[in-house]
């Protein structure tokens, strides 16, 4: 089981110029799901220098006013960052299937989720934060730790599978967390879950970032449960910081 000891095997921060603690690209969102890339980004704002962030939909007035945390680009470089976040908030359609499999193919390094679980070809190699429903829809297998471990074999990927427990499996070995509680059903929080880990993976491995990722989020929300009884997505991404204290 996780416990603060995996903060003992990630990077954090280091000293060094702007770009030097991680350079990431958000590519999601959509005309009805835009603030679901905006709830990653805001999670990742407090672990990475740079968030560049691309939609098939750019980005309104509105949308820009409510979150200054990232550079608007009109195409997606993903040579020019150390980490690729690719889903929240994504239509599934052909269009944006091309878009997907396009990054990955040019990304050092990936975090999949929501839509573009559905829509990648691969999976190697990158993390995949998948839900229940999620992962037994595109998988074809249930929903549990021995699954995610299978799951991660055969596609040599990381899963980090969402749930009361969290699972997160490599293709070598598969830890439980069990930090967070019911109140993180809202929604957004696994974008903020996204977020996080695609942060903590521009400087850090897969498997350490992805456990790392589900501890940190799901403390965050214990903390914020015991001030407060009920919080949201917004909630949880600025208490992040207060995970590591």
């Amino acid at each position: 089981m996780l416990t603060r000891a995996i903060l003992k095997k990630i990077v954090l921060t280091r000293p060094g110029r702007k770009g030097d603690n991680g350079r990431l690209l958000v590519a999601g969102g959509s005309k009805k799901y835009h603030g679901a890339p905006l709830l990653a980004i805001k999670a990742a704002s407090r672990f990475v220098d740079l968030i560049y962030y691309y939609s098939p939909h750019a980005p309104n007035a509105q949308v820009k006013q409510k979150n200054k945390c990232f550079i608007s680009v009109e195409k997606p470089n993903p040579n020019r960052v150390d980490c690729v976040l690719i889903g929240n908030g994504l239509d599934v359609n052909p269009e944006n299937k091309r878009l997907v499999n396009q990054l990955l193919k040019k990304s050092k390094r990936a975090v999949l989720d929501a839509g573009a679980i559905r829509m990648a070809g691969s999976f190697e190699g990158t993390i995949v934060t998948p839900h229940a429903r999620e992962f037994e829809d595109v998988f074809k297998l249930k929903a549990s730790k021995a699954n995610a471990l299978r799951v991660a074999k055969q596609n040599n990927c990381v899963v980090l599978l969402k749930g009361k427990i969290d699972f997160i499996a490599s293709p070598a070995r598969v830890r439980e967390n069990r930090t967070g509680n019911e109140v993180m059903t809202r929604g957004g929080t696994g974008d903020v879950l996204a977020g996080l880990c695609a942060a903590l993976h521009c400087k850090n491995p897969a498997f350490e970032s992805a456990c790392a990722a589900a501890w940190i989020n799901g403390r965050a929300g214990d903390k914020l449960k015991r001030r407060r009884r009920v919080f949201n997505a917004e909630d949880l991404a600025r208490a992040l910081p207060e995970a590591l204290k």
